[in-house]
């Protein structure tokens, strides 16, 4: 009996090139453009501040509140609307500057070296204010209670000078003994104050942002 056969295939030869190489298949062509990443612009440069005249830093600050306490005294004198807007808008830039400088320079020199109790409280005390001072730059004497929040904001910043000038156990006081190096943070909140001043006589300056409390809107 014949056995059928069956058909053998024989593997796929590979076509060669003339040099008896395997010819390799041409890469797919691309069908755009490799997209470049757009170039980062490099921020800014801070501005450099301004050379002051070494000061020590309670007596900076002690300044800052009696100019400010001046400003509220007026306020209690004045009558014409014209006369109190005007007091208002000056109380609450020297009050978001002298917040400010406390806040980037004085009280971070501070933790680790004082109470930090002191210096939380500090930080809300401040945020208190902030909240009048918000919305007394955006107010006018002709609105309800306009007179009621400065008279509140006065008494807020009195019992927060008088926390941080207490004899001996105020802030100032606590910082010194501690051994700060008053002479150098004065020196640096000078020049910061200087630069924030010179922000404001060209434009007014932004809202002063809380940094311990957290505002609830209704």
């Amino acid at each position: 009996m014949a056995v059928a056969k069956t058909a053998v295939k024989k593997p796929a030869t590979k076509a060669t090139t003339g040099t008896g190489k395997a010819a390799t298949k041409p890469a797919p062509a691309k069908t755009t453009a490799a997209r470049k990443a757009p170039a980062r612009k490099a921020a800014p440069a801070a501005a450099p501040l301004p050379q002051v005249e070494p000061i020590d830093a309670a007596t900076l600050l002690k300044a800052d509140h009696r100019a400010v306490d001046a400003m509220f005294e007026a306020f209690d004198d004045a009558r014409g609307k014209s006369e109190k807007s005007d007091l208002v808008a000056r109380i609450c830039t020297a009050l978001k500057i002298h917040t400010m400088i406390e806040e980037e320079v004085f009280y971070p020199a501070l933790r680790g070296k004082i109470d930090d109790s002191i210096i939380d409280e500090a930080y809300v005390e401040h945020d208190g204010a902030k909240v009048l001072v918000n919305d007394l730059s955006t107010g006018s004497p002709a609105d309800a209670m306009y007179d009621a929040k400065v008279k509140v904001l006065a008494e807020e910043i009195r019992h927060h000078v008088k926390e941080e000038e207490r004899w001996l156990t105020g802030m100032f006081a606590k910082a010194r003994s501690a051994g700060v190096d008053m002479i150098d943070l004065g020196t640096k909140m000078a020049a910061r104050k200087a630069q924030l001043e010179a922000d404001a006589a060209a434009a007014p300056l932004p809202v002063a942002k809380p940094t311990a409390v957290k505002l609830v809107t209704a």
